[in-house]
């Protein structure tokens, strides 16, 4: 189907959609619109089983983080991938379809076949297979093998391969799994390539090649799996506990209750509501759906065009992810790859973010005068009453930071705050007794509530686990190319050819620099097209990041500046699939709608570049003294000004297109940071403002609605 049809089909669906929306039609759209394909729609009895075993996997997790198995962390893995992978088989289809066909089905729904039920056995086999006694040998037995596999692990680490990578096909689409098959061939035939081009090599065995995804912790038991399994899970467990005792909703509701009646209000509504509901969804698309489920109505209202209303909510909803306190999935594996604690890489998204929320907002601002948006009336709380009825759903959100910042480790920080979560749900339910996702249902019993509660939590766990199966897959199915990257010197070959590419067009060192990371930029938004954010920077970290550190990049720019494009990939044409799901919301154009959300999110796309082109870019990253990061940030926030008066076309009144032309290199010439380009920035900033302000004076009626208004 394509864009023009979904949008179609979604408008003849949004003309029934009023506030608020029920929760059923938000998580349809979200399995619909959300950037893992829909999973079966599964019958009763089945869909009861595997809820089950998704429970007890969860408990398991969650008793992991107190009591690890003392046969060691290579062991976990296995036995979490043993456990996890089977179930993609089983809860995925094998093509894509619409998740509603499996409603045809009746009670069966729509139940995994013959060859899922295979499949899904010969994974736990395979999975499971180094820690059998037999035929494996046992776990010790199986490590004492490394480099010298028997023919019986070549087939089963053979297996698991072909598996993982069609497990992969079903939760993330086929472009991955080429790519990870590019890798493979590029191992095994490597030694066939000329010897003058600089990525030949000698060829390595089949053997080996196996050794190296199936025993070697470089391949499918590597960093990004440990990340899945130790922080990942957790966070959407986390997540599914805070939507099972409504924090969605009253995140929405205080967002509407922090604002008065007036014509930006539901701009600003929008972004705020996108930044606390993404820190639930960890989903830059599925927070865009079931925000403009709620919101799209009254932005209609207020007079928002549909292609700016749905580049809002893709926007905000891809902000969460590039925000503190979650940040998205390659977050942890910052983390993990460059040693340092969590903590740190929160601390070095604070001004991006403070950044990226400032252009937004400006964005709102400007956006609500050009199209003369109007005030609309919603129903609103008082925000105090609201903050001291329902305000422990914020409390577990700060427990992560302040566990983080007194050195507990994020895994127990974040199990700290769904017991919390947990704990507090269950105390409004009592006092309640009703369910928060539905309030207008009728009280219960405190016995029945309860009793509803833990089913409720209990479904919260597993759809924990059901919501990481797509990156578990991915983080495995990445041990493909990190293996091959490792065992060839392929990631230092493509940063050679990278930086050599760029001094082919310069000699300056400086420019150098800059080419680098503009094609770095470029290369990762490109990657993030056809593959994951997690996959997307672990393929970029091991290329581009030695390209930039070689030029003097450190270490945490480069991880951060490849983190950045790597999530803003979601609202990069041509696919951006945040402003898919948020176009298919408001019926409005599918390719406008994206550079609307790109006109949103330019700010994302701009700072990065600043992180890796001068000195003092860092201090954007909280490195160096306060008064260094004050300087650079508030500077930054007037280079954010300027390119909100770009794209927007107004700075105190409607700019003209000189007027806009001059706001271009104010902005590139401040976000470069150095005294010189500062000062010719500020001064093209000067004289855009002085300009508009002239212009404004000459149209009196015109300025003085802008000051009404």
């Amino acid at each position: 189907m394509g864009p023009d049809a979904v949008d179609a089909q979604a408008a003849d669906q949004r003309r029934e959609v009023t506030w608020p929306v029920g929760k059923g039609t938000v998580d349809e759209l979200i399995a619909t619109y959300d950037e893992e394909r829909p999973a079966r729609r599964l019958g009763p009895r089945l869909d009861l089983v595997l809820g089950a075993i998704c429970f007890v996997i969860a408990v398991w997790v969650l008793w992991q983080v107190f009591f690890p198995l003392p046969q060691g962390n290579q062991y976990s893995l296995i036995i979490f991938l043993g456990v996890t992978l089977p179930l993609v088989f089983l809860t995925f289809r094998f093509r894509k379809r619409r998740a509603s066909t499996g409603s045809a089905n009746g009670a069966r729904g729509d139940n995994p076949g013959v060859i899922d039920w295979l499949l899904a056995a010969i994974a736990l086999l395979v999975c499971l297979y180094p820690v059998l006694p037999a035929p494996g040998g046992g776990f010790n037995a199986f490590l004492d093998r490394q480099g010298q596999l028997s023919t019986l692990d070549v087939i089963a680490g053979a297996l698991l391969t072909v598996l993982l990578l069609e497990a992969c096909r079903r939760t993330t689409g086929l472009v991955l799994p080429i790519v990870c098959v590019i890798f493979f061939l590029y191992a095994y035939y490597g030694g066939f390539l000329p010897i003058s081009w600089p990525i030949s090599h000698a060829g390595v065995d089949f053997d080996q090649i196996i050794n190296g995804f199936y025993n070697d912790q470089s391949g499918f038991y590597g960093t990004p799996l440990d990340v899945a399994a130790s922080y990942i899970v957790l966070f959407t467990i986390y997540g599914a506990v805070l939507d099972a005792t409504g924090a969605g909703r009253f995140f929405i509701d205080l967002s509407f209750a922090l604002f008065r009646k007036s014509r930006s209000a539901p701009g600003r509504t929008v972004t705020l509501s996108g930044f606390l509901l993404g820190t639930v969804s960890g989903s830059g698309t599925a927070t865009a759906v079931s925000l403009g489920a709620v919101t799209w109505p009254i932005l209609r209202k207020a007079g928002y065009p549909r292609e700016n209303a749905g580049g809002m909510l893709a926007a905000a909803g891809i902000g969460a992810i590039l925000s503190p306190p979650t940040l998205g999935a390659a977050a942890f594996i910052i983390a993990e790859y460059l040693r340092v604690p969590y903590l740190q890489v929160l601390l070095w998204a604070v001004v991006p973010t403070i950044l990226f929320y400032l252009g937004i907002i400006l964005a709102v601002e400007i956006d609500s005068r050009r199209f003369g948006a109007h005030a609309v009336e919603v129903p609103r709380r008082n925000p105090v009453r609201l903050l001291l009825r329902y305000g422990y759903h914020l409390l577990s959100l700060a427990i992560i930071v302040v566990f983080l910042a007194v050195g507990i480790p994020p895994f127990r920080a974040v199990v700290y705050a769904t017991a919390v979560a947990a704990l507090f749900g269950l105390v409004e339910r009592l006092v309640s007794r009703h369910d928060p996702l539905d309030p207008d249902t009728e009280p219960q019993p405190r016995g029945r509530a309860m009793i509803t509660y833990g089913k409720d939590l209990g479904r919260a766990l597993s759809s924990g686990i059901r919501s990481a199966l797509g990156v578990v897959t991915v983080c495995a199915s990445a041990g493909v190319i990190t293996s091959v990257i490792v065992k060839t010197g392929l990631g230092q070959n493509l940063a050679d050819i990278l930086v050599a590419a760029a001094r082919a067009l310069s000699d300056n060192a400086t420019v150098v620099l800059i080419l680098t990371a503009v094609l770095a930029a470029i290369a990762v938004l490109l990657l993030g097209l056809a593959v994951p954010v997690t996959a997307s920077f672990i393929i970029a970290w091991v290329v581009i990041g030695p390209a930039l550190q070689a030029l003097g990049v450190s270490a945490p720019e480069a991880a951060m500046f490849i983190f950045y494009y790597a999530v803003l990939s979601e609202v990069s044409p041509p696919t951006a699939l945040a402003a898919v799901a948020s176009s298919a919301i408001t019926g409005g154009k599918t390719i406008p709608t994206m550079w609307q959300a790109t006109k949103y999110a330019l700010p994302a796309f701009l700072a990065p570049l600043a992180f890796v082109i001068t000195d003092n870019g860092s201090h954007l990253l909280l490195q160096g003294s306060p008064l260094d990061v004050l300087w650079t940030t508030v500077v930054s926030m007037i280079a954010i000004a300027a390119l909100a008066a770009l794209t927007g076309g107004w700075i105190f009144r409607e700019a003209s297109r000189v007027q806009r032309l001059l706001c271009l290199p104010t902005a590139l010439l401040l976000l470069y940071l150095h005294p010189v380009s500062i000062a010719i920035g500020l001064a093209c900033a000067a004289v855009a403002v002085i300009l508009n302000l002239l212009s404004a004076r000459r149209q009196s009626p015109t300025l003085q609605g802008v000051s009404d208004a």
